[in-house]
């Protein structure tokens, strides 16, 4: 009993300390009270609907919001109860689904502080990070982590790939408080590391040493020209010389044609150009590496993972196609809720996978009987054909009633 009672007093303290900002699952049409549409001027924003889309595994729990028009920005926010991330962990998880097979185009979220108007938010509206998956094309597959310092963005030093198939995939970025942070996709960890290390945030420790120079007798040449090497003197041979194979053709007038000339070949004995050839360097020093010194500039930033203030979410997009479903939007500074979040997740990409390959399969066969029907229609109208090639012609000569 006493062991049970310790369980029950952690458990509610954990659950004191755990937060969660922002839950958003899209589970009926309210959302589109919390959510504003930018109005920003200068560019034609699409719309959002409330779907689960052609294939899925429930439909009900699956609908998320969906792009719904070709070639579109979208801009779409919403704002919550601001919260500093002192001290925690933070966590900022979704699912993308694109069902339209992407070619160019978005699926990130964009993180901000209270200084945003969802009503002005556009492409250069500051944000704190920007993180998700960007397809355009085969050379562009990643998971985006952009971080704001000092009013400054800086993307991630890493090649972090994203999910490019048609299924939903959830992306979690974790940040914690020892400066350091993780990216998961469905769950499993895909990159890890320091702030500092992976992003370009700080200046760096070390400069290379402006005083120093690479000394004028320094010889960095691994190898040099053998100095007692000669050139052959039966080296120097034409590069092309005349084919001698080649005869004056029996209609050739010098008088008429010029003086006839055979066509030049390349000539097998050329050699090219000589060069001696190389030997060690005895005077090589190895590569000269330029010392460093403490950068002046540099100062460690024992809080580099800390905001001082969030309290916005947004899409701000742009898609070549539209079809991308957006669901199960969360910031928290709970790992473990935002994991058990996911719990439903595998079941989620079976289910919608059976559906498509079901899909896929009636597709398939309905083209078959259009094809199989449009085939017995062309067998009939070549009957009908036939049949009237058959009619016998009549002279109406032979039936002038006059």
């Amino acid at each position: 009993m006493k062991y049970f009672t310790v369980l029950v007093i952690f458990a509610y303290l954990y659950a004191v300390n755990a937060n969660v900002y922002l839950e958003e699952k899209f589970n009926d049409d309210s959302w589109e009270k919390n959510w504003i549409y930018s109005k920003h001027p200068g560019k034609e924003f699409g719309k959002f609907v409330r779907t689960a889309g052609k294939f899925f595994n429930n439909e009900e729990e699956d609908k998320g919001i969906q792009t719904s028009e070709d070639a579109r920005f979208y801009a779409l926010s919403r704002k919550f109860k601001p919260f500093s991330t002192e001290g925690k962990d933070l966590v900022v998880q979704f699912t993308v689904k694109h069902e339209q097979n992407i070619d160019c185009g978005g699926g990130y979220v964009k993180v901000f502080d209270c200084s945003l108007n969802p009503e002005e938010m556009h492409g250069d509206s500051p944000y704190r990070l920007m993180f998700g998956p960007d397809i355009c094309g085969p050379g562009t597959k990643k998971v985006h982590v952009i971080l704001n310092h000092k009013d400054k963005n800086v993307l991630i030093n890493k090649d972090i790939r994203c999910k490019d198939d048609v299924y939903t995939h959830a992306y979690t970025l974790i940040i914690r408080p020892d400066n350091t942070y993780e990216v998961q996709i469905d769950g499993e960890k895909v990159e890890s590391g320091e702030l500092e290390a992976d992003w370009d945030l700080l200046p760096p420790k070390k400069i290379k040493d402006p005083e120093a120079k690479k000394p004028e007798d320094w010889d960095d040449r691994a190898t040099i020209p053998d100095p007692d090497d000669t050139k052959p003197e039966d080296w120097d041979k034409p590069e092309h010389i005349p084919d001698p194979d080649a005869t004056k053709p029996d209609d050739w007038d010098d008088e008429m044609d010029g003086e006839w000339e055979p066509p030049m070949i390349d000539n097998p004995e050329f050699k090219g150009d000589w060069k001696p050839k190389q030997i060690d360097n005895p005077a090589y020093k190895g590569a000269w590496v330029h010392p460093e010194i403490d950068n002046p500039e540099y100062s460690p930033e024992p809080e580099l993972y800390k905001q001082k203030e969030i309290c916005g979410l947004g899409f701000d997009l742009w898609q070549v196609k539209s079809g991308t479903i957006f669901d199960n939007v969360l910031i928290t500074d709970d790992v473990e809720y935002a994991k058990n979040a996911l719990a439903g997740l595998k079941e989620t990409q079976e289910g919608e996978k059976k559906a498509k390959e079901e899909q896929d399969k009636a597709e398939v066969e309905a083209a078959s009987e259009y094809d199989k029907k449009d085939d017995e229609d062309e067998d009939d109208d070549d009957d009908e054909d036939a049949n009237e090639e058959k009619v016998p012609q009549v002279d109406e000569s032979e039936h002038d009633e006059l």
